[in-house]
């Protein structure tokens, strides 16, 4: 028997027609809730980690060609881009060119597959909300899907809980803020309760590629295939060196009491261990999300779980309605996908370059990648041509909502190239043609234009 609030849970999960290894998963995280787990990592327990580089690793092309022929690429694909006013899926945004996430995505796929002869499947995880939108998208490519293999699977959901007493919330005033998704570590209960765990196996697939669909860096590229392979490793994340932005994000280390590697998410941080999360000279790794594994060592590992990898809890605490404050708290039980790493015996990372790590979580992330700073070739995989990514802080009260801030560029983004910051405050908008060369801060307490063909910044600007 459960406690009055989870057996309320349950009878909601059940009603929605909620996968049962999904429901059994969420009483797992409820159970650790009630008992005062908070999933939180002390400083005082990991020590720092550290890492081969993929610019060291040999790989030859034969590994890398049968590599890529036994993997499997996943998308995750369940976010809406509501923090920045979309109520569609985010991946369906315009990158460059007129091509959207989704395109690129579909195109680096579809050239990878000619180029290596490979079946490649491109699996998205979607959500309730994000599923008829992106498979609309995806119909103008007639070879996409694999034959036999599905072209989507749905990522689970579950209730949000009121902080006190935790009773699944009840918000009539618009019922779907009463559900979340569970974090992307649901992923592996997605797999399996869908049965595309088997799936892949049976059609003699061993790997898989899992990214996020707003990072176009991170392609299903062979040489890291290749290393993965050969690593013989159960499962692997791919890491960049911290920078400056990422002192408030997680971050890998290896846990005192059996030398695990462990990814710290920000809100598994302690609050006396801020400083400690924010220091890059100790914690230099940060995780780009891009994870492989074996689907053997992934299938065997749930089977002995009862289908219940047992990630750490993350307890989120929210409002009810995101955006507005006013609305009941709730706690959102989550896990990590990046988590995974430390259930794996002989789990690896591998630092790469910033080139596989392009996420767009901003209008700030979003005007970089559509800016010259980036080509993207006929692979479709983008080529950063500038020597440096330029810093941009453009004001929240006017850029923070795509459809505000496409009013701001409406002859699309400005030359940063040359350029090293762009901050700007007050309401501007940018003519065509204008260049960005070294720092450039703009204030105004009206709305401004900047011209057509200026260039801000540099010996030319005053």
């Amino acid at each position: 028997m459960g406690s009055a609030g989870l057996n309320k849970a349950r009878d909601k999960m059940i009603d929605a027609g909620v996968d049962k290894v999904a429901i059994e998963t969420f009483a797992h995280y409820f159970r650790l809730l009630e008992h005062g787990e908070t999933g939180m990592i002390p400083e005082t327990s990991i020590d720092p980690v550290d890492m081969p580089s993929l610019s060291d690793v040999q790989v030859s092309d034969e590994d890398a060609a049968a590599a890529v022929r036994a993997t499997a690429v996943i998308k995750l694909n369940g976010g809406l881009g509501t923090s920045m006013g979309m109520d569609r899926a985010k991946s369906l945004l315009c990158v460059r060119r007129g091509l959207s996430f989704l395109d690129i995505i579909a195109r680096q796929v579809l050239h990878l597959r000619e180029e290596h002869d490979a079946t490649l499947p491109l699996i998205f995880m979607n959500s309730f909300r994000t599923s008829a939108d992106t498979l609309a998208a995806l119909g103008r490519y007639d070879a996409l899907q694999v034959e036999g293999l599905p072209l989507e699977f749905l990522q689970n959901k579950e209730p949000k809980l009121l902080v006190k007493g935790l009773a699944p919330v009840s918000y009539p005033k618009d019922p779907d803020l009463e559900w979340c998704p569970p974090g992307h570590g649901d992923l592996y209960t997605a797999l399996r309760g869908t049965g595309l765990l088997d799936l892949l196996i049976e059609r003699g697939f061993r790997y898989v590629f899992v990214s996020n669909s707003d990072n176009l860096g991170a392609v299903p590229d062979a040489r890291v295939a290749g290393w993965f392979a050969t690593s013989g490793a159960p499962f692997a994340i791919e890491a960049v060196r911290r920078t400056p932005s990422d002192r408030k994000g997680g971050h890998f280390a290896r846990r005192k009491n059996d030398g695990r590697i462990v990814l710290r998410e920000t809100a598994q941080t302690p609050p006396e261990d801020a400083d400690a999360l924010a220091d890059l000279d100790r914690h230099r790794y940060t995780s780009t999300n891009n994870l492989w594994f074996d689907l053997v060592a992934m299938k065997e590992a749930l089977d002995v779980r009862q289908g219940i990898l047992g990630l750490p809890l993350i307890r989120n605490v929210k409002s009810v309605d995101p955006a507005d404050p006013s609305t009941p708290q709730v706690i959102q039980i989550e896990t990590a996908m990046g988590a995974a790493i430390e259930v794996f015996e002989g789990s690896q990372l591998i630092e790469v370059g910033r080139d596989r790590f392009v996420p767009v979580k901003t209008t700030n992330d979003l005007l970089v990648l559509r800016s010259d700073v980036y080509d993207i070739g006929a692979d479709f995989v983008l080529d950063q041509v500038a020597s440096d990514l330029p810093f941009v802080d453009l004001d929240t009260a006017h850029y923070k909502l795509v459809g505000e801030f496409d009013k701001r560029f409406p002859e699309g983004a400005p030359s940063m190239r040359e350029a090293t910051s762009l901050k700007v405050e007050g309401d501007w908008t940018f003519g065509k043609g204008v260049q960005v060369v070294g720092d450039v801060a703009l204030d105004a307490t009206s709305a401004q234009r900047v011209a057509p063909k200026t260039v801000l910044g540099g010996p030319t600007d005053d």
